[in-house]
């Protein structure tokens, strides 16, 4: 921009000096120009005046180099020239400055040479007796005054040009200085030319406008990234040539990579076979899925195509963890299976029996034995069924009325309830602790507090104790139901609460148990949110422990 100005200042500069040299010339030359033509009218009047008197004597005595003195008749015959000799001169009849003078008294005119590099000037005046006196100088054209000024005013050219081309550069530095130090960032803090102001105004009004966008993209970007840091799936976008634009946390966990996986191929992060091929044909065909196990989990790889108008943006990868409906479909597999053998085995034992006494197989003394058989089987059957569709009420999570249950109360209940089965195996009921009043559904407390307990009975000793101990904390209430009974290892305390798991198949199987009591406590205690542990060392006893939140 300096040097813009700067050659627009000397452009003017120049345009100006060459103007006012021209038009000075111009003037000067025809100021002079006239001065010598009125010094010219008036020395031939006082020649004419003399001439008048004297006659030709007058004029042959003037000698004068610079002036030319002719003097013609009236017929145009020249009497005397100062500087030719008149027998050879012609007739000056036809001469413009003699005939204005015959008819006017005075006449003037000029011509050029035929170099037109000199320029005569006449005049002439009519004597009294009839006659024309007329007086010449020549005098150098505009031309040949440019060209003998050339040199000069060439010096002085350069000169001026020096002194404009040292003043512009000055200037424009001048003029540019208060522009080099405008803060565009706060344009209007800036005390600069008023001129400026239009301008300084539209960059706030689009600074204001650039924010206002930048404070709407940045919003975007931060509630897009909330959304995909907090999402579970797994996200990677990719560029249209393969290169990640954005990895969620979800996605850093599975492929272990950080931030710096940014602007990387996403095939060196990674390089199996199975997404490097879903890649190529999601290109080719927009979208593809496919499953894959990766560090140890079940995941469903969705990839699709970005497309436009102009062509293919990029890739959007998201991985689900399917972990859970995997096992799920696989418990479920189990559990149809269970269910299956579960029921067969009791049907398959009261079928057995009925055909026998039916076929007059069973002696009449041998028929109650039969009969309570049926009657044993037939109860195991409802049991069972009665667990399954508490089971499959608790999976669907359906709603059910809450209120305030005693934990204390109903522990008291159940062993009422359970106290028989407790003197048959000879083993001793004890219940301690705070009253534990929590907001929560009583039939499945209920459910909870009795598989406890019933299992206590089940797997202790002869002579050993089951205790049932409430306390009362400042935010949770927790039960615990303990026995002096069997115990199991350690690799089966995760297992027991799983449907139809059994540590000693064959115990179970004694105990008449449906392998679907703790399971049934597991999801019970999910339902109210609460947490479950389990203590138990072989032939020392069992611990298992719930924590309720009273807020729950």
């Amino acid at each position: 921009m300096t040097s813009k100005i700067f050659k627009s200042i000397l452009s003017v500069v120049i345009a100006v000096l060459m103007s006012s040299l021209i038009i000075v010339t111009g003037v000067l030359y025809k100021y002079f120009g006239n001065a010598q033509e009125t010094q010219l009218k008036d020395e031939l009047s006082l020649v004419a005046i003399a001439t008048e008197e004297l006659g030709k004597s007058y004029l042959e005595n003037l000698d004068s180099d610079r002036y030319r003195l002719t003097w013609v008749n009236n017929d145009g015959t020249v009497i005397f020239d100062s500087h030719a000799d008149i027998s050879v001169m012609s007739n000056h009849l036809d001469r413009e400055e003699i005939k204005e003078a015959f008819l006017y008294g005075a006449g003037s005119s000029s011509r050029q040479s035929s170099t037109l590099t000199e320029q005569t000037i006449y005049e002439a005046i009519r004597l009294k007796d009839g006659s024309v006196l007329r007086i010449s100088v020549s005098r150098a054209t505009a031309l040949v005054l440019v060209i003998d000024m050339l040199q000069p005013v060439t010096v002085i050219l350069v000169l001026a040009i020096g002194m404009s081309a040292l003043l512009a550069n000055r200037m424009a530095k001048r003029v540019v200085e208060p522009l080099n130090k405008l803060n565009l960032e706060e344009p209007m803090e800036n005390v600069a030319y008023e001129e400026l102001s239009p301008l300084l105004n539209r960059i706030h009004a689009q600074h204001q406008e650039i924010k206002s966008q930048m404070q709407a993209l940045k919003n975007k970007q931060n509630e897009f990234e909330q959304i995909t840091d907090n999402m579970n799936e797994a996200l990677v976008l990719l560029d249209n040539s393969g290169k990640v634009v954005s990895v969620n946390p979800a996605a850093k966990n599975l492929f272990g990579v950080d931030d710096g996986c940014i602007g990387k191929d996403f095939l060196s992060i990674d390089h199996k076979k199975d997404i490097r091929q879903a890649i190529v044909e999601t290109i080719e065909c927009g979208h593809v899925y496919f499953y894959s196990k990766k560090n140890g989990r079940d995941y469903q790889f969705d990839l699709s195509r970005i497309d436009s108008s102009s062509g293919v943006h990029g890739l959007v990868i998201l991985a689900f963890d399917i972990t859970d409906q995997v096992n799920a479909e696989k418990h479920r597999q189990e559990f149809t299976a269970n269910v299956s053998h579960e029921l067969k085995t009791p049907l398959q034992s009261i079928i057995g029996s009925a055909e026998l006494m039916e076929n007059g197989i069973v002696k009449e003394e041998d028929m109650p034995r039969f009969l309570s058989h049926i009657r044993k089987e037939a109860s195991r059957l409802v049991y069972l069924i009665e667990d399954i569709i508490r089971l499959s009420q608790l999976d669907e999570g359906a709603e059910m009325p809450r209120e305030d249950v005693s934990l204390l109360a109903i522990s008291e209940e159940i062993c009422n309830t359970l106290a028989d089965s407790a003197t048959k195996k000879n083993v001793s009921l004890v219940i301690a602790g705070d009253n534990g009043i929590i907001h929560g559904v009583r039939r499945l407390l209920y459910e909870i507090i009795y598989n406890l307990c019933d299992n206590a009975i089940k797997y202790n000793n002869p002579g050993g104790t089951v205790t049932v101990n409430i306390s009362d904390l400042q935010d949770t209430v927790k039960i615990s139901v303990s026995d002096t009974g069997i115990g199991m290892a350690p690799e089966h305390h995760d297992k027991v609460f799983e449907r139809f798991y059994r540590v000693d198949k064959s115990h179970s199987k004694q105990s008449g148990g449906t392998g679907l009591g703790l399971s049934i406590v597991k999801h019970a205690v999910q339902y109210h949110h609460g947490k479950i542990t389990i203590e138990s060392e072989l032939n020392k006893g069992t611990t298992v422990s719930v924590l309720f939140d009273k807020k729950s």
